[in-house]
């Protein structure tokens, strides 16, 4: 296991915020992160490195500990005088493509990790209480419920045990049973994000996003492939306003034993996103139309929209997505092209 970085310090009187991020080197975390640092936190992020990067985290930054480990690898060699302020847990199997590739992994990864994490956080805090924790969600867990826009009260319903495709919504619903059950049951200050279509600098098309994928065939100057009629519509919001949000929310004595979706709720459908990025990146792509079933096999099931309704998190902390689609496009080709993900098929 590496590990790089120092223990929080003591200065003056006032002992410093100690912070622990469970995948802080992915797309989502090393967003985060920065935004923890700045505010005066010291950060540990535990990352096994098989989505994120080493790169996506400032380097010798005298406030990180990295420690590059399987989360219950870390968990167990963390001393009992560890401590931690807050946790944000965001590690996960990610991705359409990645769970149908590996249905065992992605199952055992969501559920395992998460499960130690909040047993964890049941007395680390720093007077051997627990630790307000914030667990990753996705809009997955609604299933292919027809309602919109998605609430966090509405029924969820899923598809049959043998399409692998549910089993990844099915873990984090599991997730989210587990930190509500310990908010009633211990008193854990737990708070679920359920995530939207985020979308950003650093995320890449590896797993089935369809953003990244779409900005790096146009600035490859090859065809942008739009499955099924295109028709299906998706809110995308950027990652940079959904790492703002969780701070707050964690920090909000009101959100905590609750579930809040988290992005945008301004629909655009697929074919229409994959026109905005060729004008945005003025690219001499062409748009394909492909049969799901050339892409993903055991009877893939899509759904025609996902959209959330955002009245909770906006009445609870007055968020509010502020970074357009458009902008988010040129700062995903940005990233990819400074960091050569634009040559690559990523």
């Amino acid at each position: 296991m590496a590990q790089t970085g120092t223990k929080a310090e003591i200065t003056g009187s006032r002992r410093r915020r100690r912070t622990l991020v469970s995948g802080g080197s992915g797309f989502i975390g090393s967003h985060l992160v920065p935004l923890l640092l700045e505010r005066g936190d010291h950060v540990t992020v535990v990352d096994n490195l098989s989505t994120g990067r080493r790169g996506n985290l400032p380097d010798e930054h005298p406030s990180i500990r990295f420690i590059e480990a399987d989360l219950r690898e870390a968990l167990r060699v963390l001393g009992p005088g560890e401590t931690f302020d807050e946790i944000y847990h965001l590690a996960a199997a990610v991705g359409v493509t990645r769970v149908l590739e590996d249905p065992i992994l992605a199952i055992e990864t969501n559920v395992e990790q998460t499960a130690a994490l909040l047993r964890f956080a049941a007395n680390r805090g720093p007077d051997g209480g627990p630790v307000p924790t914030l667990v990753a969600s996705s809009s997955e867990v609604y299933g292919k419920a027809a309602k919109s826009p998605f609430s966090e009260e509405d029924d969820v319903l899923y598809g049959p045990t043998t399409v692998s495709r549910w089993s990844y919504a099915c873990t984090k619903a599991i997730d989210e049973y587990l930190a509500i059950a310990h908010h009633r049951m211990h008193g854990l200050p737990a708070v679920v994000a359920r995530f939207f279509n985020t979308v950003g600098p650093r995320q890449v098309g590896d797993y089935g996003m369809v953003l990244p994928r779409f900005v790096g065939a146009a600035l490859r100057g090859e065809p942008l492939h739009v499955f099924g009629d295109g028709g299906q519509t998706r809110c995308f919001c950027d990652v940079r306003d959904t790492a703002a949000a969780l701070p707050r929310l964690l920090g909000s004595a009101r959100c905590h034993g609750r579930v809040f979706n988290v992005g945008s709720d301004r629909p655009i459908s697929i074919l229409e996103l994959a026109e905005t990025v060729i004008r945005v990146l003025s690219s001499r792509s062409t748009i394909q139309l492909r049969p799901y079933a050339e892409a993903y096999p055991d009877g893939f099931e899509d759904l025609r929209q996902r959209r959330p309704d955002l009245s909770r998190i906006r009445e609870s902390i007055g968020f509010e997505p502020t970074i357009p689609l458009e902008a988010t496009i040129r700062d995903i080709a940005q990233s990819m092209r400074s960091t050569g993900m634009a040559e690559t098929n990523a």
